[in-house]
């Protein structure tokens, strides 16, 4: 041993030996038990230690590959399982203080170089060390050590998060593990000046620089995802608690209020202490200084960095003697921004507009502090610190106004800050702010226009509050009246006009009418006068006249009520407006003009303001005579002649406007695209409201006006040029015209469509198809744009219930729609007039004549004259589809189907989606059967090319069908067989399908093939009940469409030629889906019809028997030919599951598969107890294939309805066996039980209701088997989950006579052994969804089902036991909710179904309860980032299951009162230690007051009294709620209770 001993350790020290050697020894002294060394693990460290320090202190040079060596060794060595079991002993292992110190240098040599390629190894070993408590001491002891690493390690994050590669783990995690064992250290420091020295000095910088970089980062996919996710999150956070203890700790305090406020003001405040040269806030900006990083990044970092420790320091500082202190700190900090060097009067020039923006964020969120705080004090700083703060706020809001930046969001946002603290600070400068941030502010980019809103809707709410709204509005109009910008932007946008009209309605009628007056009286004295050939006063006359809109628009009406001087002030103010403004206006506008002077910017202002003007006076003129009988219109006053009267000329609408004169506004205005253009459209609809008013319609009149209003935007939407539109009037533009224009048209269509011609009909289709075909396109960028736009206009008609009701113009749309269809058809085919599409589409047949006639009202003179035309002309229509149907079957027999090309295909699809956005069953007959025409010949008389896509295809065959089905759903869906047999209809369909079969042999296992099966069964379903529901000659329809069927077969016919072996395997399971929907739909007939309709069953039996027949071949051959050992063909199931339904349902009758002491014929029991065989076979081994399962459980649930059927020597248990294997087979989830769990009970009821006794108990042996606790201990975790999923089947099947007795006496062995597993599973997290969440289902069932038969409370009260251990906090939020739900069932049906139980297990419950309700709360906690918002929704429900278990136990469990007060004394212990989200307090609150009915005054007593002082103070502010809310609205509720 001592050869040994000093061999290998002279060896190690031996200069003469290699070092490859050496590491080779000490490798193996390290792992071999033959090496026996005193104190060996300690002697190797030592060596391997040594000789890296040596190595970085120059003593001995070693090469690189060397010293990479000794590191990978110490690295194996600190993570080896020896050295951790050795530390787990008790021995004592050891490194020395030196190796921190080299591991620090050579993180430094790494920074330095800017290479971090060969230092994984060295990060390696700070790791373990760091995670070793016996090795982390030489950085825990030296406090320098780790202070160093924890810079160090910031420094080189800084450079990889600052360079372009990728961000990989390693070193976060290192970074993260420091940062936690130095806030330990930190923590235990007792001397605070220490401890802010080393932060600043060390710490600051870095730790400031890594946050930002680490905020800032656009991580990529390349990026390792825990850093992303949760490593960045947790140092940020780390970060802040470093620089919260380390700056601003409680001791520090003295330091910051000497250094912060004047010294004579802190020679008063702090009595005594101790004189301190420590100035914190002058270290702390010194750090911040150029030195901080490089000068590209300096500013962004600062600037992220003020507000950070600003609030910082509110949270360490902030109380409301320390306001002044506050505000001073925030003076120092805001001095750390470039923006401070503006306010001394500094260049703006320096900033860059992204430097702007971060400064301005920074200052904004200073600004929210401040307010936030309360740090402001108007009263105090103007009495006892001469306005101190007043003037800093003054200078900032002075800064911002003479260097406006109003495309920058926290610009706006830093002034309505400003205004929230103080509307004085903005005041002095009010015109300024008007001007730069609405008047004249360029922000139409979504970003800025909402903080720029917020910020006016801030000054409106001031200044209505204030009653200074006119005040305000003098500045507005001061502003106005400056040099106008050229195209100044709209005064009033469309959110600012809800805003000005929410402020309107609570002012004063007298204050907005003197605003009003000032207005109109500014215009009519500057403006009017100086308005022509003047581009700025032009302009200056719109924006005035948007202001008059707006306000006459938006205020309150006057009516009956209001005070007369307020109506006669209204008067007299409309009276000047149509005086002073619009007579004038009109007359500039009436007078004659040159062509190029017609052009001219200002003539276009000023009719837009004119008209502007003008339809709003009429609008409000009329609504004020209709709502207020005092109210004397201005134009009551002027004489209409007779003629103007009668024909409604513009004299009779507008008195003192002349025909000729108005003609020539019309002329000009008409010229400009714009909004002077769309306000002629609403006086026009405004006439046309007047008229209707009237006892006598002039229809003429009508006609005329609903002509031009259509006619007026024609030009313009031909274009196809159009912008989004935000609906201000005086905004339109010339490319937001046409959007304005069709919203009118839309919005009015009830309106204008009873005095439009047919002509101007088909044009409003031809728009609303155009526009929705590029809705399409848009869709995407529409539902994000609140915006209007003519797409969303367009579709918003669609989807309204207004179009059906629209019969015309219904008819046209589709008239339109179809010709679309037509055009799609490739150009070799489309000119040919015989094509159904064709025919369908043509504009002379009168489609909608059936319509008019309807509507038309005749003169009885001429009814007999004119009522063989008119039934004449009505039947066109009808002669039309009935050919084109004749010519669909027709080229369907013949096969000359057009060819369609990919791109043509994707067409059709476009104008499909576009049908499916019709109401389909709301179309009249003869629409009704255009449409099925138009969708049947789509599928019967078109084929894609060969070089088309198949799932392209599928998916339009797919769509077509669903259309189909829809029709049929429609009321007049019959109207079809007026112009097509049945019969017809299904062979032209199924001739076209199994031809185009031929395309789809390799789709045949993808998702899309089946949804087309599907589509085409519903389709020949719903098609063969209405033949049998509407008896539409049912028998020869029927017949007809089975010899169809038979004669497709390959072996019948003729098509006996072709051999099985090359028949289509797509053909023949469309083949079988069309005989199985047969067969099932004649059997589900056949079982509805009454006894006495023998007639009608002989005729169906009749029927039935040949197609069994055929399924029968059918499903053989399938069987046969498919591959042995290969799984069943998923479409042979439901066809062998219709055979046998069928043959179940058939009546008995003589001869008739029924043989006298037999059952059903023995082949066809073979068949089925084989398929029966197979499908028992394949149901453990199908995995996750919901499809088959569901398939396959149906199958069995009516096999297993006949025990006859059963193959000899096998009975029930069978089934259930096989279903258990199922159910623990590795692929099930709780997802897949839980999709097929109806198909499993259905089964179990049909095997349980024809099982014996001994069956039904073997059936428990094997149930009571899976929930043994030894299978959870083998890791059998399916087995259990198969077991408590088919106890909780079993519990949804009826159980009567012995076998419920069986049952419920096996009942509490489930219970206990549930209970035992639970606890089992308990301990794993893994297991909590796969087993405890059954668990708790199956419990929460077997207590509800045991009510009044669990008898004994000790089997109830075994169920809180698994309420108590299953775990609530620390869980995924899918399984947090799933463990909620079912504790929440199994309690809610102790509650309902066992309250005797309850009341005597009381303390049991009542801990169930607060762990549910407590973690509930501390899901639904306050957080900084909401998450996601699907599981925000997942805890309100939780919150919302709570309130309504108190409520019911509040309203049913009177015995439960003495409980109350404790649940309340839970309650209010939790809620004193989170802040809960507002929504989840909300249901918590209403339910806790529902249990506080409950409580007696000597409850609120002894809780008052015995609560703690935190506590009492939380239920003090909740029963003061309580009595004001709930209790109030329960007495007002009482009050009106029967």
């Amino acid at each position: 041993m001592a050869a040994i001993y000093s061999g290998i350790y002279l060896k190690l020290k031996s200069a003469k030996t290699s070092w490859e050697d050496k590491l080779k020894l000490a490798r193996f002294a390290w792992i071999s038990h033959q090496c026996v060394l005193p104190n060996k693990e300690q002697v190797l460290l030592d060596w391997v230690s040594q000789a890296l320090v040596s190595n970085y202190n120059k003593k001995h040079e070693l090469e690189d590959e060397v010293v990479e060596k000794l590191w990978a060794y110490l690295d194996n060595v600190i993570h080896s399982k020896r050295l951790q079991d050795l530390l787990k002993s008790g021995k004592t292992v050891g490194l020395s203080f030196s190796v921190a110190e080299i591991i620090n240098k050579r993180l430094s040599e790494a920074y330095s170089e800017e290479t971090q390629q060969n230092i994984g190894t060295v990060l390696s070993c700070s790791s373990g060390i760091l995670s070793t408590p016996s090795l982390s001491i030489i950085y825990t002891a030296k406090c320098e050590l780790l202070v160093d690493l924890l810079s160090k390690l910031s420094k080189l994050a800084c450079q990889q998060l600052a360079s372009d590669n990728a961000v990989g783990s390693q070193l976060f995690s290192v970074l993260q593990l420091t940062f936690a064992q130095y806030l330990l250290i930190q923590r235990q420091q007792t001397n605070p000046n220490r401890v802010f020295g080393r932060v600043t000095s060390h710490l600051l910088q870095p730790c400031l620089l890594l946050r930002h970089l680490l905020t800032v980062r656009n991580w990529t996919q390349a990026d390792d995802n825990h850093v992303c996710q949760h490593l960045s999150k947790e140092i940020r956070s780390q970060i802040e608690t470093l620089l919260q203890a380390g700056l601003f700790q409680p001791q520090l305090f003295s330091s910051y209020k000497e250094e912060l406020l004047s010294e004579q003001e802190a020679q008063e405040k702090k009595k005594g202490a101790l004189k301190t040269l420590l100035l914190p806030v002058n270290t702390v900006q010194t750090k911040l200084g150029s030195d901080l990083c490089e000068p590209a990044l300096h500013g962004a970092v600062v600037a992220g960095s003020v507000s950070l420790l600003y609030k910082l320091f509110l949270d360490s500082y902030c109380k409301a003697e320390n306001h002044l202190m506050c505000f001073h700190m925030l003076s120092r900090l805001f001095g750390c921004l470039r923006l401070s060097d503006l306010q001394e009067g500094g260049r703006s020039d320096t900033l860059f507009p992204v430097n702007w923006s971060m400064e301005l964020l920074a200052l904004e969120q200073l600004l929210n502090l401040v307010l936030s705080n309360d740090i402001y004090n108007v009263a105090s700083d103007r009495i006892r610190h001469k306005e101190v703060q007043f003037g800093f706020y003054r200078k900032l809001a002075q800064m911002l106004l003479t260097h406006s930046q109003a495309s920058i969001p926290a610009w706006f946002r830093c002034l309505k800050l400003l205004m929230s603290l103080n509307h004085l600070i903005v005041e002095p400068d009010l015109d300024d702010l008007l001007s730069s941030a609405w008047i004249d502010a360029e922000a139409s980019e979504p970003r800025t226009k909402k903080p720029q809103e917020t910020l006016i809707n801030t000054i409106f709410q001031i200044y209505s509050k204030l009653r200074q709204f006119p005040r305000l509005f003098e500045e507005v109009l001061t502003v106005i009246c400056w040099p106008a910008v050229e195209l100044r932007p709209s005064v009033f946008s469309a959110g600012l006009t809800a805003k000005l009209r929410e402020c309107l309605l609570e002012l004063p009628p007298n204050q907005i009418l003197d605003i009003l007056c000032l207005f109109v009286e500014k215009c009519q004295t500057l403006i009017i006068p100086a308005v022509e050939g003047s581009i700025d006063m032009a302009l200056k006359l719109m924006s005035v006249c948007s202001v008059l809109h707006a306000f006459l628009f938006n205020m309150r009406s006057i009516d009956d009520v209001t005070p007369s001087p307020v109506v006669l002030r209204t008067q007299h103010l409309m009276a000047n407006i149509q005086k002073g403004i619009t007579q004038p206006l009109m007359e500039l506008l009436q007078a004659p003009r040159r062509e190029e002077e017609k052009s001219e910017l200002w003539l276009r202002k000023a009719s837009d303001a004119a008209l502007l003007l003008l339809y709003t006076w009429v609008e409000v003129d009329t609504l004020f005579g209709v709502s207020c009988s005092k109210y004397v219109s201005p134009t009551a006053e002027t004489a209409v002649t007779e003629h103007a009267a009668r024909h409604w000329g513009i004299s009779a609408f507008l008195p003192g406007v002349k025909d000729q004169y108005w003609r020539r506004v019309m002329e000009l205005t008409g010229s400009f695209a714009s909004t002077s253009k769309y306000c002629l459209e609403l006086l026009t609809l405004q006439k046309m409201k007047m008229m209707l008013m009237q006892t006598e319609v002039d229809l003429q009149a009508l006609q005329h006006a609903a002509a031009f209003i259509l006619e007026s935007g024609r030009s313009t939407m031909s274009r196809g040029e159009s912008e989004l539109w935000d609906g201000d009037i005086s905004a339109i533009t010339e490319l937001s015209y046409p959007t304005a224009h069709w919203h009118l048209v839309m919005s009015n269509l009830t309106i204008l469509l009873p005095y439009i011609s047919l002509k101007d009909v088909e044009y409003i289709a031809n728009v609303l198809l155009e526009t929705l075909m590029l809705a399409e396109a848009q869709e995407a960028a529409m539902d994000q744009e609140p915006s209007i736009s003519i797409a969303k206009i367009s579709l918003g008609l669609i989807h309204s219930s207004l179009l059906p009701e629209m019969r015309v113009l219904h008819c046209a749309f589709l008239t339109h729609l179809i010709h679309q269809f037509a055009m799609v058809l490739p150009t070799a085919t489309r000119d040919s007039v015989d094509l159904p599409l064709q025919q369908l589409s043509v504009t002379n047949i009168p489609w909608h004549e059936e319509i008019l006639a309807s509507c038309k009202t005749v003169d009885p003179l001429e009814v007999s004259s004119e009522n063989k035309v008119q039934k004449d002309e009505l039947s066109l229509s009808w002669k039309t589809l009935e050919k084109v149907a004749q010519c669909i079957v027709l080229l369907a027999k013949n096969g000359c189907p057009v060819i369609l090309k990919e791109r043509q295909l994707q067409r059709c699809l476009g104008l499909l989606e576009i049908v499916s956005l019709l109401k389909l069953d709301s179309f009249l007959p003869s629409d009704c059967t255009r449409c099925f025409l138009v969708l049947l010949s789509l599928l019967v008389n078109t084929r894609a090319s060969v070089s088309c896509c198949r799932l392209l295809l599928l998916k339009v065959l797919s769509t077509c069908l669903h259309l189909l089905r829809c029709l049929q759903a429609g009321r007049n869906s019959s109207s079809v067989l007026k112009v097509l047999h049945a019969s017809d209809v299904l062979e032209a369909f199924m001739t076209s399908q199994l031809t185009a079969c031929k395309f789809f042999t390799d789709v045949l296992t993808i998702p899309v093939w089946a949804q087309y099966v599907q589509e085409v069964q519903e389709f020949l379903e719903n098609f063969l009940h209405m033949i049998i529901e509407r008896r539409q000659s049912v028998k020869l329809n029927l017949e007809k469409f089975m010899s169809f069927l038979v004669s497709c077969r390959p072996d019948t016919g003729a098509a006996k030629s072709i051999d099985w072996k090359n028949w289509n395997p797509a053909a023949e399971q469309l083949l079988l889906t069309a005989f199985t929907t047969l067969c099932h739909v004649v059997t589900l007939h056949l079982q509805q019809l009454p006894e006495k309709k023998l007639h009608s069953v002989d005729v169906l039996c009749a029927l039935l028997e040949p197609v069994v027949l055929q399924m029968v071949r059918t499903v053989e051959h399938g069987l046969q030919s498919n591959t042995p050992n290969q799984p069943l063909p998923v479409a042979f199931i439901p066809s062998v599951t219709t055979l046998l339904k069928a043959d179940l349902s058939h009546p008995v009758k003589k001869d008739w598969q029924k043989e006298p002491g037999g059952f059903l014929k023995w082949p066809r029991i073979k068949l089925y107890q084989e398929f029966y065989s197979q499908i028992l076979k394949e149901l453990s081994s199908a995995g996750s294939n919901l499809q088959f399962l569901q398939l396959a459980l149906q199958f069995l649930t009516v096999f297993c309805s006949v025990p006859e059927l059963y193959p000899e020597k096998e009975t029930a248990v069978m089934v259930v066996f096989a279903i258990k294997k199922l159910l623990s087979g590795p692929a099930i989830t709780t997802q897949v039980i839980r999709s097929m769990e109806m198909e499993l009970t259905e089964v179990l009821v049909q095997v349980l209701g024809n099982c014996s006794a001994e069956g039904f108990y073997a059936i428990m042996r094997l149930v009571l088997q899976g929930l043994e606790v030894r299978n959870i201990w083998q890791q059998k975790a399916k087995e259990v989950l198969s077991a408590v999923t088919l106890t909780k089947l079993l519990l949804s099947c009826p159980l009567s006579g012995d076998k419920g007795k069986a049952f419920w006496f096996a009942s509490p062995q489930i219970i206990t052994a549930l209970a035992l597993q639970t606890k089992e599973a308990c301990q794993d997290q893994a297991l909590i969804s796969i087993i405890v969440i059954p668990i708790l289902e199956t419990v929460a069932a077997l207590l509800r089902r045991g009510e009044g038969i669990l008898v004994n409370p000790h089997h109830v009260s075994l169920a809180f036991s698994i309420l108590l251990t299953v775990p609530l906090y620390h869980l995924k939020t899918e399984d947090y909710h799933g463990v909620f739900l079912g504790v929440h069932e199994v309690l809610f049906s102790i509650v309902q179904c066992h309250p005797k139980v309850l009341l005597k297990a009381a303390p049991s419950f009542l801990s169930s309860f607060h762990r549910l309700v407590a973690s509930v709360m501390h899901e639904g906690r306050q957080k900084g980032d909401r998450g996601n918002m699907d599981e925000f929704e997942m805890i309100l429900k939780c919150a919302h299951l709570v309130e309504r278990m108190c409520t019911y136990i509040a309203a049913e469990m009177e015995d439960f009162t003495v409980f109350s007060a404790f649940i309340v004394a839970q309650y209010v212990t939790e809620l004193q230690k989170v802040t809960l989200h507002p929504a989840v307090k909300t249901h918590l609150t209403e339910g806790i007051y529902h249990i506080l009915d409950l409580c007696i005054e000597r409850d609120i007593k002894f809780l008052s009294a015995s609560l703690p002082a935190g506590v009492r103070q939380v239920f003090k502010d909740l029963y003061n709620d309580y009595n004001h809310y709930h209790k109030a609205k329960k007495r007002g509720e009482e009050k009106y209770t029967a």
